[in-house]
């Protein structure tokens, strides 16, 4: 069944990776029209798998599109497909980015959009893989009042809408979210370095934190998978770092202390520079296990590094 508000809509994706195909997929079920596109010529038998249309080049999918949702790995990406898109998208169609990435980009390429007699959303995107694919996500809606409502029906076949405020607050939030996260990530694996140095159980540490004043979204849901070697591999460590020096930049901007969150940032671009732009939400831990010398797991994990692999076996470190 077509859902109402962009009833009959043709919906174009451009970006089908790991988030991507599923929003596709979930689009396809619920009964839109899907066009999708990517550099990546592997991704066709994938999105043809999922029920879509195949169009590979972005001004094929722009060209079919009422409504243009794009999924890319950030803002530099963004800007490329933008270039070309916004000249060819249709007079009244509606853009939709669900990119994590800078506000100052995603509002000029809106504004620019906009200018041309385009409806703009931002919908950054959270929850990870197994929420895309659930269609469970959470997304951090910015734009106008009207066209979230127009477009909520469609936004809701792939999660749950908070319209958090006009352009530029989606890609805010998101990135505050975000900052959030990486912030306890850093906080807890240095609290639990601590607590190992210092001979503490770190089995009953966990159950005794998330009881406590100190329990955290990240300490009761993702805390069992760092203690277990699991780096989380579902996210780029490059794009971590981008989106929390976006974030530093902002406050900056904006005039507001950041000292506290700009160190969590510095933290994140030392790991960046040891282990390279692999998959890897949680490295930034990794590279505080090796500085200290001390791991928060009782077996090996092995990370790639740079094209290579590195055993981080005990307390030893290549």
């Amino acid at each position: 069944m077509i859902h109402g508000g962009v009833k009959n809509a043709t919906v174009g994706v451009v970006g089908v990776g790991r988030m991507g195909l599923p929003i596709c997929a979930n689009l396809r079920r619920a009964g839109y029209q899907v066009i999708a596109g990517d550099r990546r010529r592997e991704r066709e038998g994938a999105v043809r798998a999922a029920g879509a249309v195949w169009a590979g080049d972005t001004r094929l999918v722009v060209a079919a599109t009422d409504v243009l949702i794009t999924v890319l790995p950030g803002s530099e990406e963004l800007q490329e497909v933008m270039a070309v898109a916004i000249p060819a998208l249709r007079r009244q169609a509606t853009w939709i980015d669900m990119t994590s990435g800078s506000p100052a980009v995603g509002v000029e390429l809106s504004r620019r959009a906009r200018e041309l007699g385009i409806e703009c959303l931002e919908a950054p995107v959270g929850g990870g893989l197994a929420a895309a694919e659930m269609g469970t996500l959470q997304l951090f809606v910015g734009g106008l009042p009207d066209t979230v409502e127009r477009c909520r029906p469609l936004l809701e076949v792939l999660g749950k809408v908070d319209h958090v405020g006009p352009h530029g607050a989606g890609y805010t939030v998101k990135l505050l979210v975000n900052l959030l996260w990486f912030g306890q990530a850093v906080a807890t694996a240095e609290a639990l370095l601590l607590a190992r140095r210092a001979g503490i159980d770190l089995d009953v540490l966990r159950g005794t934190l998330a009881r406590s004043a100190a329990a955290s979204e990240f300490i009761r849901r993702d805390l069992d998978a760092l203690l277990e070697g699991d780096y989380l591999e579902s996210f780029g460590l490059d794009r971590c770092s981008e989106e929390l020096q976006s974030v530093v930049t902002l406050a900056q901007e904006l005039g507001v202390p950041f000292e506290l969150s700009a160190g969590v940032a510095r933290v994140y671009a030392r790991a960046l520079e040891r282990y390279g732009p692999v998959d890897g939400e949680l490295l930034a831990v990794a590279s505080l296990e090796e500085q200290a010398g001390v791991t928060l797991r009782s077996r090996g994990k092995i990370v790639a590094s740079r094209g290579e692999h590195e055993h981080l076996e005990g307390l030893g470190w290549g």
